[in-house]
């Protein structure tokens, strides 16, 4: 991994409160963990739209309050009407993901965000990851969610100890990944059924965000796609919740990899 920044493990922020419209402003931009963004119901729209707008693109939630409760949580009237829940994680890199798969003399499995944009979702899919015996999840620094206190949550505990690197580009991560001799997939409608699927030996799924699924260069750049089978069609309901989905095919994989394992 060549010039990864994202290569030593970054510290983020004790859980804590930011206020003022530049430092919260500057924590968004910085692709720190946010988990949610405070404004205050008299901000002005366009103020709104601005921070909205970069809590959206950070992974944050976005909470409108009442001045007087933005008060109360700051400690102060010079909050400017903005204020953002910041949280700590030790991010790593995508070769200490692979490192640790060495390690324990094993194929790599990971598994990879491609814009999850819902906390809770992450959560959940780093639970079924552990325990599934993955041995990192990627996130992007952009357009997807942190793992925030919300996620940490969700996660019940297991955002504790399963590794998480935080990547510039999720397209060039697959590039890098698979020049390591992976072999990267994604959940995908229209996807080989996962029942039909290989995916034995050095593996990677990609999951999508919740309402567009994996970004069309991802999907390209994918060595394949696997679906699930569903009996629901025709009623509105056209696919899983992608932390459910997500659980299905790690399960799947991990079913896979037992059986290699003890033949």
């Amino acid at each position: 991994m060549r010039n990864e920044p994202d290569k030593h493990i970054t510290e983020e922020k004790e859980q804590g409160l930011v206020w003022g419209k530049n430092p919260v402003a500057e924590l968004l931009k910085s692709g720190a963990g946010v988990d949610t963004v405070l404004l205050s119901e008299g901000l002005p729209p366009p103020v709104a739209a601005y921070y909205t707008a970069l809590a959206k693109e950070a992974g944050a939630v976005v909470k409108r309050v009442h001045p007087g409760k933005l008060r109360a949580s700051c400690g102060t009237d010079s909050h400017q009407g903005v204020a953002a829940w910041a949280s700590r994680i030790a991010y790593v890199g995508v070769e200490e993901l692979l490192a640790a798969a060495r390690e324990k003399g094993e194929a790599p499995f990971l598994v990879l965000a491609d814009g999850v944009e819902d906390p809770h979702n992450l959560g959940a899919i780093i639970r079924s990851a552990l325990l599934c015996g993955a041995h990192g999840l990627v996130i992007p620094r952009r357009g997807g969610a942190a793992v925030t206190a919300t996620a940490l949550k969700s996660s019940a505990g297991a955002a504790a100890r399963l590794p998480v690197a935080r990547v510039a580009n999720i397209g060039e991560c697959i590039r890098r990944l698979k020049e390591q001799g992976v072999f990267v997939y994604c959940a995908q409608m229209g996807g080989q059924p996962l029942e039909k699927s290989d995916l034995t030996g050095p593996v990677a799924l990609v999951l999508g965000s919740e309402g567009r699924g994996v970004s069309p260069l991802v999907e390209k750049l994918c060595d394949g796609a696997v679906s699930l089978e569903m009996a629901g069609r025709g009623t509105g309901v056209d696919s899983f919740n992608v932390s459910v989905a997500a659980g299905i095919i790690l399960y799947e994989i991990a079913r896979q990899r037992r059986n290699t394992t003890s033949l």
